[in-house]
């Protein structure tokens, strides 16, 4: 199995880029209940992923910071602490179950580094729990 078959195209997912303010993520991540987006460069290449603990600790640890000021604050200003690696869009199913074990979307990108997309790991979770309730069922079935 190929992994373009789990593949979020990048025009379904919500991503943002490195000179989007601060209020725009959070905005955003409010609006579709995310608590980590892709982050991508000017160039469309993924650069890493920004989550809600980013931005709550750079408010946490600037002073006299408020949401009002959030606005004038870029994501390439806000130090990230968490680093989803990517997968090639022609890596194994192996190189992409190992990383969605602990990431919660993994990042897919071309041999450019552009970013295209996202696999889930709920995307992959759920398709292995319908191949074992499928064959499961059809077990049961030839037993009678």
């Amino acid at each position: 199995m190929n992994i373009a078959f789990f593949l979020t195209p990048k025009e379904d997912v919500v991503c943002e880029t490195l000179n989007s303010s601060m209020r725009q993520a959070l905005e955003r991540m409010e609006k579709y209940r995310y608590t980590a987006i892709p982050l991508i460069d000017n160039k469309g290449k993924y650069v890493g992923t920004l989550t809600e603990g980013d931005l709550l600790w750079k408010l946490k640890d600037t002073q006299e910071f408020n949401f009002k000021n959030t606005s004038k604050i870029l994501l390439k200003e806000i130090p990230r602490h968490m680093n989803n690696k990517p997968v090639r869009i022609n890596s194994n199913m192996e190189d992409l179950v190992s990383l969605a074990v602990n990431q919660n979307f993994v990042p897919v990108i071309d041999d450019n580094d552009v970013f295209i997309g996202i696999i889930k790991r709920s995307d992959i979770i759920n398709y292995c729990y319908r191949e074992l309730f499928d064959k499961n069922c059809n077990f049961t079935l030839n037993m009678r």
